[in-house]
């Protein structure tokens, strides 16, 4: 199967045969609302900033192919790792007790249904959430019963594989009530081809849970990733989330956190890197419903090359959520002049009992500490450098995980080298 995105039409139907015919109705909806939504042009709000031309000029395919591409792996970490290739997890692995992962495809009706509803409720109406629809390779639901503190952290390996390929997944994550989790999916690709990865990851946190929550994009080249994260928080649930991308033509990621009970609790933590001619999208969503809920929101980028990144961050207070505390902040930092962010942090408050705040900043790397760093012996590109992993070292200081922190710090250090070596010969 092949499809260009402009012209997906009735003939490029996925629905595999063997697929029970509830899913194959789903996927029909999914293509009727593809057909019927129009493209995100510069005049689409949510998408002024973010052009999609790198999706059209190519007719994606399915991909069957495997890979030895390990992905991505964490030293001195027992995780329990599931390797998903193009959307299909390779080996299902043996769960803690209290813990299942299941298939949508082996799902009853009645489970299947249920399930696509939730999945439903989580949309924002854009037309990749149809898109997903109708392609979609697979679905997961990954449960934590009531009670169970899992003490492994469950890694999804999300591996994207093949030439001109594309992926669309779906993945429901439920914690019961009191239940702990870390939960990381990290995202890479193969040695072949470009690729366009579709994911979207729906959290249910219920009373009184926790979770831990890494999302790494961590693609490079000709990789276009576009997806959703939502989350819902139920009476004192608490969220620690950490987002990253670097790399890629084209990445833009979605996030919905919805405060549904009183005294839910949100970190949300973000840091984005693009250079050369790459773009970063990151557009968030804060809702507080009910009273009582904090939310604390940091993103921080820095921008090399051409590179551009859009921010935007919305916090909205209802009007039953009195007592609320919330705080959005974007800062970036500029490492060439044909860098570009556009940033736009939003409040929209209808409670009159709260404690809100939120800003953003761009700056440029400070010419002062640039030269009191080499009035002591240090060169101009390794001052460079220092200042621009500091910038969000603090992020990766705070991240609760050693090896998420030993992962990430290498892979930041070889990126920012490779900036400061393009900036070596100007003059800040």
């Amino acid at each position: 199967m092949t499809v260009a995105l402009n012209t997906l039409s009735a003939r490029s139907a996925v629905a595999q045969a063997a697929a029970p015919q509830w899913l194959k109705d789903w996927q029909q909806q999914g293509q009727d609302d593809f057909a019927a939504l129009a493209w995100p042009t510069r005049k689409t709000e949510a998408w002024k900033y973010t052009p999609l031309k790198a999706l059209l000029d190519v007719t994606w395919q399915k991909s069957t192919e495997s890979t030895d591409e390990p992905g991505i792996r964490f030293e001195n970490w027992n995780d329990i790792r599931i390797d998903l290739v193009n959307g299909q997890i390779q080996d299902m692995p043996t769960l803690p007790a209290g813990v299942s992962l299941r298939r949508l495809s082996d799902c009853s009706a009645e489970e299947g249904l249920a399930f696509l509803a939730r999945i439903d409720a989580e949309r924002n109406g854009f037309v990749f959430d149809s898109l997903n629809q109708a392609l979609l390779d697979q679905a997961y639901w990954l449960s934590v019963d009531a009670g169970v503190k899992v003490s492994a952290p469950i890694h999804l390996n999300y591996i994207s594989q093949g030439v001109d390929a594309i992926s669309n997944i779906q993945v429901l994550v439920d914690l019961g009530k009191e239940s702990h989790l870390t939960l990381v999916e990290t995202f890479s690709h193969g040695p072949s081809g470009r690729c366009f990865v579709n994911p979207n990851t729906a959290l249910f946190v219920a009373e009184l849970a926790q979770l831990t929550h890494y999302h790494l994009l961590l693609e490079t080249g000709d990789i276009r990733h576009i997806g959703r994260v939502t989350a819902t928080l139920e009476a004192y649930a608490a969220l620690n989330a950490f987002h990253m991308a670097v790399g890629g033509q084209i990445k833009r990621k979605d996030i919905v956190v919805r405060h549904r009970g009183e005294g839910a609790r949100l970190t949300l933590n973000g840091v984005y890197l693009p250079k050369g001619n790459e773009l970063i999208d990151y557009h968030t969503v804060l809702e507080h419903e009910v009273p009582h809920c904090q939310s604390t929101e940091t993103f921080r980028g820095i921008l090399a090359d051409k590179g551009h990144a859009v921010f935007n961050g919305r916090i909205h207070i209802h009007k039953l959520a009195q007592k609320s505390v919330a705080e959005l902040q974007n800062r970036n930092l500029l490492l060439s002049d044909t860098a570009e962010i556009n940033t736009k942090p939003e409040l929209e408050i209808y409670a009159d009992d709260v404690r809100c705040a939120h800003g953003a900043t761009i700056a440029q790397l400070d010419k002062n500490l640039l030269f009191y760093f080499q009035a002591r012996g240090i060169t101009k590109e390794d001052a460079e450098m220092m200042l621009s992993f500091g910038f969000i070292n603090e992020l990766l200081d705070a991240l609760d995980d050693e090896p998420v922190r030993l992962l990430l710090r290498p892979l930041l250090e070889a990126l920012f080298a490779t900036k400061v070596a393009a900036l070596s010969g100007a003059a800040l």
